[in-house]
């Protein structure tokens, strides 16, 4: 049975999609990706893909595994964003994340993880950012967080750097996600800084979905859409661009006018 949307608008330059459950948010931005997926490695014979992590993004990364007959043997995967001194043993890891959901799963051509504790995190930004000039992104899948923040560039966010990747110190509102979504007990376990991908990185993908579901997402969902367009409200900057298209369920909605 195909999964039909409940509702749908378009914002600014960005179409959104509204879906009933988490469940069906997640198989339908699947679909979307995997034909975006499909037609990037026909045209080109290779598709380079960044990818988000943490709980909002189960269902997609989920769903995604579902035989889809993709090309994955011609696919590169990177991911966004990376805890400092972290290792991939760590059951927070991102790195870790992408492996045992994904790459384990789908055996894409390459996976590039970043690696949080390299002992020169100078030497770590050049090589992740040479990687990613040398394979710029087709598609980018990601997320939104409590605090509006896109990867970890959390408010106020730097909508013009020519930086490729950076380190930030993450605010006490997004640690706190960290804590609540079960990856450390307390917030004081949490990492104070992080690698991300900057603004502009992940926005310069051909094609980008913004995977957004659950209530506890539906005030920063509410902000990115009917607020100003300001770095206070990272996420605001997606209506902005007409590469990117955006996938809500009813409770992530639920504030939206």
């Amino acid at each position: 049975m195909r999964t039909l949307p409940i509702g749908s608008k378009t914002y600014g330059s960005m179409p959104v999609s509204i879906l009933e459950s988490n469940e069906q948010l997640g198989a339908k931005a699947a679909d979307h990706f995997s034909e975006l997926l499909k037609t990037v490695v026909r045209e080109q014979d290779r598709a380079d893909i960044i990818l988000a992590t943490g709980n909002s993004q189960l269902t997609f990364i989920s769903a995604l595994r579902v035989e889809r007959e993709l090309p994955w043997d011609r696919v590169a995967v990177f991911h966004m964003d990376e805890y400092l001194g972290m290792s991939e043993q760590h059951p927070a890891s991102f790195a870790r994340y992408i492996r045992e959901r994904l790459v384990n799963f789908v055996h894409p051509a390459a996976f590039y993880p970043i690696f949080g504790n390299s002992n020169d995190v100078n030497m770590e930004m050049r090589r992740y950012a040479d990687l990613l000039r040398n394979r710029p992104p087709d598609i980018c899948a990601l997320g939104i967080g409590e605090n509006g923040h896109l990867a970890f560039n959390d408010p106020p966010a730097d909508f013009d750097t020519k930086e490729v990747m950076k380190i930030v110190n993450l605010d006490y509102k997004c640690r706190m996600q960290q804590v609540n979504e079960g990856h450390f007990q307390t917030i004081d376990d949490v990492p104070r800084q992080a690698f991300t991908l900057t603004i502009p990185t992940l926005l310069s993908a051909k094609h980008v979905l913004a995977v957004v579901p659950e209530a506890r997402k539906a005030s920063a969902v509410k902000s990115a859409l009917e607020g100003p367009v300001t770095p206070r409200c990272p996420a605001s900057i997606l209506r902005t661009k007409s590469n990117v298209m955006m996938y809500l369920d009813r409770e992530s909605a639920s504030l939206l006018s």
